[in-house]
């Protein structure tokens, strides 16, 4: 599961990257041709680049609700699911160390008093 959702991220990820270059290569030839200036290539390309990068923080977003909503129709703990069990386990066992010493205790004295 861990592997899809890797991959679905960097498909993403590449997707953006051969998107600027598609765009800078085309720029390029605009800018050659005479059709752009250069500093009017160059703004297209940043702006692409700023509004993708004030993008991904939402595209991240909606990505992790959706792999959320997925996990949780699936019944799949998350990790909070087992840091929380992992601590009452913990609890669970200092209480059973404590409660077992108290009856070994009570034991060596019953033995002692007969």
């Amino acid at each position: 599961m861990a592997d899809l959702l890797k991959k679905v991220l960097y498909t993403g990820v590449g997707v953006v990257a051969t998107a600027t270059e598609t765009i800078q290569k085309n720029i390029d030839e605009l800018v050659k041709k005479g059709s752009l200036s250069e500093e009017e290539g160059k703004k297209v390309v940043t702006d692409f680049v700023e509004n993708t990068e004030a993008k991904r923080e939402e595209y991240q977003k909606r990505f992790t609700e959706m792999v959320s909503g997925v996990l949780d129709k699936l019944n799949i703990p998350t990790a909070d699911d087992f840091k929380n069990l992992t601590g009452r386990l913990a609890d669970l066992e200092k209480g059973a160390k404590t409660t077992a010493k108290k009856t070994t205790r009570a034991a060596k004295k019953a033995v002692a008093a007969k």
